[in-house]
């Protein structure tokens, strides 16, 4: 229980039971939207609205005083600071997200707050705007690069943050002609930097300019949110059916992304929900935005959502609809969960929170945005699933790999460290991979194949398990691998209920994959 005078402040998440709560999720890191000071634009003002999510720096250098509890001017210092502490103390990291691709002060007829009064000509492009925010900071000048640096050396010299998440990052990197540079001068001097250099350093590798999309294409240190993960995953157990090529590599780290520019899987940080976008839960209840209350007629926000409603627009009391929805969300966890590299998952997503439709809620500061923590008995049952799935990951040394999968053999190990199956029993072949009605697959991961050491040197091993996805509408007989893979296995968690049947099976045995489910089992010794 926090207070409600510490709710949404830097002490409400320092609180022992916001703490306890993060840690019983197995969460290592907490992602803090931007806490630099910022203002809200004008026009949100003029709408009653104002800049909740932060994403409109005055700032770079200060933590924003709406969340400090005390309400003293300069007390949110402290509290920012005690607030890493707190966090630190239970062994959690703490990222900052950060945007320096552009400023509050908005286009040329917006105000004159910082940098704009300094020297508009050099912080500025000049007449270009890669952020759709109506300005864009240059980085490849000198001055403006020294600023950022300046900033961030600063949150981890002076707060003791663990590293950032950078907002729009594409932008950060475009040289005196506009173009992307995986060589630019900020890459450079942050790698040299002796503080920056060795913490986490995250990438949002887009912005809304030519040639902005560049996933995969940030340098070494660098980890980058991979949307085509959340992509892949919404639109497979959606029924959109299609290759599982693709699919595939998400769920293996998305070594065509990363692997070449001698990045590891952690490198790909998956997600099937973000703070942009339809929460977990609305992607389950609504195939179309509702951003009324941000009073732009509808018009903002992606209409692209991958989502399906299962029949009914929003909320309803049919139990069969809320069932279906409550399995794809337990499908996309533990998609999530079961996948090589870094996930991340967005608060309240755990317990299925709502935004009723609301796709980019930016500007509402009030329970449309805030997290409800009296919980129904739906929501308790999706939060202890998603404990047992995190569980079940801090548990899985093959799910923690810090290398990609090559399918095959390692030292002297039994198993193939990937191995990828058909429902007959066999092993997947080329054309099942363009196969676009197959929606049913296994994924064999081999304990004693891991290429992680320990403290003494010698090779880790862990459990081998066997992971079945079925986006089918019906259930799936599936032929469990033959004695070579293994002679018998047992069930460790099912998408189709909120607690696992008792099963256990034999090599060559058929079993049944529930419809639109995952079935995680477990070699027996």
């Amino acid at each position: 229980y926090v207070m409600p005078e510490l709710r949404g402040t830097y002490a409400g998440l320092a609180h022992p039971s916001a703490i306890s709560h993060l840690q019983s999720l197995g969460v290592t890191s907490v992602q803090l939207l931007p806490v630099h000071a910022c203002v809200p634009e004008g026009f949100l003002l003029e709408r009653g609205l104002t800049n909740y999510w932060g994403y409109n720096t005055l700032s770079f250098f200060a933590p924003d005083a709406r969340y400090s509890a005390s309400g003293s001017r300069g007390q949110q210092v402290t509290e920012f600071k005690e607030l890493v502490r707190a966090l630190h103390a239970a062994g959690l990291e703490v990222i900052l997200d950060v945007v320096y691709n552009h400023s509050c002060e908005g286009s040329d007829a917006g105000p004159t707050l910082s940098l704009r009064g300094a020297d508009n000509a050099t912080y500025y492009w000049p007449g270009r705007d890669f952020t759709g925010c109506g300005n864009s900071l240059a980085l490849f000048r000198p001055t403006v690069l020294k600023l950022v640096l300046d900033s961030l050396r600063h949150w981890v010299r002076e707060f003791h943050v663990d590293g950032f998440r950078f907002d729009l990052a594409t932008e950060l990197a475009r040289d005196a002609s506009g173009d992307f540079d995986p060589h630019a001068a900020f890459f450079s001097a942050v790698f040299q930097d002796p503080v920056l250099s060795r913490v986490k350093l995250i990438a949002e590798p887009w912005d809304v300019g030519p040639g902005g999309y560049r996933l995969g294409g940030f340098p070494l240190l660098f980890a980058e949110w991979n949307d085509r993960y959340r992509n892949s995953m919404r639109r497979f157990w959606r029924g959109d059916g299609g290759p599982l090529a693709e699919l595939g590599s998400r769920l293996s780290g998305s070594s065509d992304y990363f692997k070449l520019s001698g990045r590891r899987p952690s490198a790909s940080v998956n997600y099937v929900a973000s703070h942009d976008g339809f929460t977990l839960a609305d992607v389950t209840a609504y195939n179309h935005k509702h951003n009324e209350a941000n009073r732009e007629d509808n018009r903002d926000g992606s209409d692209d959502n991958q989502s399906y409603n299962h029949g009914v627009e929003g909320p309803t009391e049919d139990p069969r609809i809320n069932a279906e929805r409550d399995r794809t969300v337990r499908n996309l966890l533990a998609s999530l969960f079961l996948s090589v590299g870094t996930p991340m998952l967005m608060a309240g997503d755990e317990f299925g929170r709502t935004q009723h439709g609301n796709n980019n809620a930016y500007c509402q500061d009030n329970e449309l945005s805030w997290l409800d923590w009296q919980l129904s008995p739906r929501q308790r049952a999706l939060l202890d699933f998603t404990r047992r799935l995190a569980s079940l990951r801090s548990n899985a040394l093959v799910l923690q790999r810090r290398n990609f999968f090559l399918g095959a053999t390692l030292d002297d190990s039994r198993f193939r460290d990937l191995v990828w199956f058909h429902p007959s029993g066999a092993e997947l072949k080329a054309a099942d991979w363009t196969n676009v009605e197959l929606r049913c697959f296994g994924m064999f991961l081999g304990g004693d194949a891991i290429s992680m050491r320990d403290r003494h040197g010698a090779r880790l091993q862990g459990d081998t398990l066997l992971v079945y996805m079925n986006a089918a509408k019906q259930p799936a007989p599936v032929v469990l691998p033959g004695a070579t893979w293994g002679e018998g296995w047992e069930l460790l968690l099912e998408t189709a209920s909120d607690v696992p049947r008792p099963l256990t099976a034999r090599a060559g045995e058929t079993i049944q994959v529930p419809e639109r489910s995952v079935l995680v089992l477990r070699l027996r010794h």
